[in-house]
């Protein structure tokens, strides 16, 4: 027999509408529930977990280390933040790690003891033997981290954070997350791997990457990753060049990897600076293309020849292909509107390419002239246009073209062919 309460209960209970039950489920391949769970898609709520940056994760342990009463380094909590790869919950677990590892505050020297994270000296040994070139520092440095039992795969990739924050710098960006002992050999370094040369060692690292993960032999693929990166040329500006040579900078400044030279520096002026005097060149530097052409005269071959510098000069200007054709080429006969060019070496490939350019060189003298003007080729030897049924030679490619323009410059000044044997340069653009 109930009560009266215990019976005004019961019915409450029952005019009360059924409990609302909520189902609540994780997956990390939430594309599979797309796919089997199609219908009821529209009953789903998703919501998307992502990682905690690196500073909001030292933000909360410096909150949790002053609730506790404990004394942390801030580079400490930056290192176990970094360590926490986005995860809140394994932060504050490294973090108990490390503060029951030892008593006293909370040191970047002990999170590194505790993690077995590579210590800043070996960056900073890796950057120096890199910028430096000292191949032989890299079996020294391998063998030390083997003899440590670091793992080299989290030192390649703290040595690509490592040159990812030298680009940065010098790109005028401000490096975050690293200690200030780091950040100081940074700035050290950051001068002697200016950004070209950081960007080409990157360029390497991502491609053998993939090869490391793979490699039976971690050892030496790390060996070989620094040795490449301790070997590879450095890129210096042509500017740079001629004026450690004593002479005016060039118009049109362009960057040459430096080859040779001491392997201990990047910069052609200490490289240059013992080597033998170069004697000046006789005809000085050579003069820049005007920007607007001279007045048109009549098409006669002395006319011609004494503008031919400066129609080569403007052909450049236009288009680099053509202006290195041009660079082997003279003028050899003007007869009623039809300009014979003779080259000045046989190659097939370089009378190809005048052929294809034929009508846009024609174009070009034409502004100098006051009448149409023809172009016409002649073969080294004064003889008659190629033969058409001769083999077709290969096209030129930009390739072919700056090596043939290096070795026309090359011959038109002497300290410029000093300064190309001095330090193995070749022509980028």
């Amino acid at each position: 027999m109930l009560t009266r309460e215990a019976w005004n209960a019961l019915l409450k209970i029952l005019e009360e509408p059924p409990p609302r039950v909520v189902f609540v489920f994780a997956t990390t391949e939430p594309q599979k529930i797309a796919q089997s769970a199609a219908p009821i898609l529209s009953r789903l709520q998703r919501f998307d977990f992502r990682r905690i940056g690196p500073h909001a994760i030292a933000d909360r342990l410096r909150h949790v280390v002053t609730a506790e009463g404990l004394a942390a380094d801030d580079e400490a909590l930056h290192l176990i933040a970094k360590s926490a790869d986005g995860g809140m919950r394994d932060g504050l677990s490294i973090l108990d790690q490390v503060v029951s590892f030892g008593e006293g505050p909370v040191t970047a020297a002990r999170v590194r003891e505790v993690l077995g994270l590579i210590s800043d000296d070996v960056y900073g040994e890796l950057l120096r033997l890199v910028s430096e070139r000292d191949s032989k520092a890299v079996f020294p440095l391998v063998e030390r981290l083997v003899d440590a039992g670091a793992d080299l795969g989290e030192f390649v990739a703290g040595a690509g954070e490592v040159l990812r924050a030298v680009l940065l710098g010098n790109l005028g960006g401000k490096p975050e997350g690293f200690t200030e002992a780091m950040l100081g050999l940074i700035e050290r370094y950051r001068s002697l791997l200016p950004a070209p040369d950081a960007v080409r060692l990157l360029a390497v690292l991502s491609e053998t990457e993939p090869q490391l993960r793979a490699s039976g032999n971690a050892r030496l693929a790390v060996e070989l990753l620094l040795l490449r990166w301790a070997m590879m040329s450095r890129t210096v500006e042509l500017e740079a060049v001629i004026r450690a040579l004593g002479k005016e900078p060039v118009t049109q400044p362009v960057e040459r990897p430096g080859k040779g030279g001491d392997p201990g520096t990047s910069n052609p002026a200490s490289v240059l600076r013992d080597a033998a005097p170069v004697p000046p060149s006789p005809a000085g530097p050579r003069a820049a293309s005007p920007a607007v052409p001279p007045e048109k005269g009549p098409l006669t071959l002395d006319r011609l020849r004494a503008l031919w510098p400066r129609i080569v000069d403007d052909a450049r200007t236009k288009s680099p292909i053509l202006g290195a054709l041009l660079q082997v080429t003279e003028v050899a006969d003007v007869d009623a509107g039809a300009v014979t060019i003779r080259l000045l070496d046989t190659n097939p490939v370089h009378a190809e390419g005048l052929e294809r350019q034929r009508d846009a060189l024609s174009q070009l003298v034409a502004r100098y002239c006051t009448g149409p003007v023809r172009i016409r080729q002649e073969g080294a030897g004064g003889g008659a246009s190629r033969d058409r049924s001769a083999p077709r030679p290969a096209r030129l490619t930009e390739e072919g073209a700056r090596a043939e323009r290096l070795k026309t410059l090359r011959a038109q000044d002497p300290s410029l062919n000093a300064a190309v044997d001095a330090l193995d340069l070749e022509l980028l653009e």
